[in-house]
């Protein structure tokens, strides 16, 4: 695993969402290798673990990163009182990402948070791609207009229907593979939204691929916390893999829900 390590800038800072933050960050090594799907690894001051964050994009001609997180505890709100003009300490690109296939045609399926990781897949396969993006409610939606920036026809759920369709992103998605199917399916978010678009792609015999979250200490393989169930064939026995080195996107058939 090759991977960079420095203190990047940041160069803007964004309040997208109640609690959600997008930063984007002079990280030239970085976003010159950086896929679709892949991590980084970031030292919020004044804590010692580091703090895993999905990429949501990478500019290699720019040199930038672009980071959306959510505070979730106080490492996270530390990183939020994070300016413009400040220092990270950034190491990455960290993980294996998703499937980038020149000409196919694929389906994004985020949930929440989930949502980020998926940007630059879609920045990737552009009008080759949809996204269907689920949220809670109207308030919650974050980067519809940079889906759609990027050429994907995009389709937002929310649970009570203050946008876009009211219902979950799985009901979207049945809908809309049975009308056309795509030759991967990518999916981001809870686990029970995960199994079930894992269901859909087994049903409709597409090629999936989800990319999963877990707790996280070293990051690349070393302190091995972040284990996750796997199996690469019905008949074979469970194991253990782990997300930061073998994932976080994973093959959805090999993934024991």
């Amino acid at each position: 695993m090759s991977y960079f390590q420095g203190n990047d800038v940041i160069l803007h800072k964004e309040n997208l969402a109640k609690n959600i933050y997008r930063l984007v960050i002079a990280a030239p090594d970085i976003a010159a290798f950086a896929k679709a799907g892949q991590f980084v690894h970031v030292t919020v001051p004044g804590y010692f673990l580091r703090r895993p964050i999905s990429l949501c994009e990478a500019d290699s001609s720019r040199g930038t990163i672009t980071l959306v997180y959510e505070i979730r505890g106080e490492g996270t709100k530390a990183l939020a009182r994070l300016n413009e003009g400040e220092t990270l300490d950034v190491m990455g690109p960290l993980g294996h990402g998703f499937t980038l296939d020149p000409g196919k045609k694929v389906i994004v399926v985020g949930g929440g948070i989930g949502v980020p990781p998926l940007l630059q897949a879609v920045k990737f396969y552009g009008a080759n791609a949809k996204a269907i993006l689920g949220f809670r409610d109207a308030s919650a939606v974050i980067l519809e207009e940079d889906f759609r920036r990027y050429g994907a026809e995009t389709i937002v759920c929310t649970d009570n229907g203050t946008r876009g369709q009211k219902g979950f992103v799985t009901d979207a998605l049945a809908g809309m593979v049975t009308k056309e199917k795509p030759d991967y399916l990518f999916a981001c978010g809870p686990k029970v939204m995960l199994e079930k678009v894992a269901k859909i792609a087994a049903d409709q015999k597409i090629e999936c691929e989800v990319s999963l979250e877990e707790r996280m200490g070293c990051g690349v393989g070393a302190c091995l916390v972040c284990a996750c169930r796997l199996k690469r064939t019905e008949e074979e026995k469970e194991y253990y893999g782990h997300v930061c080195k073998d994932g976080p996107v994973f093959p959805a058939k090999e993934v024991v829900f």
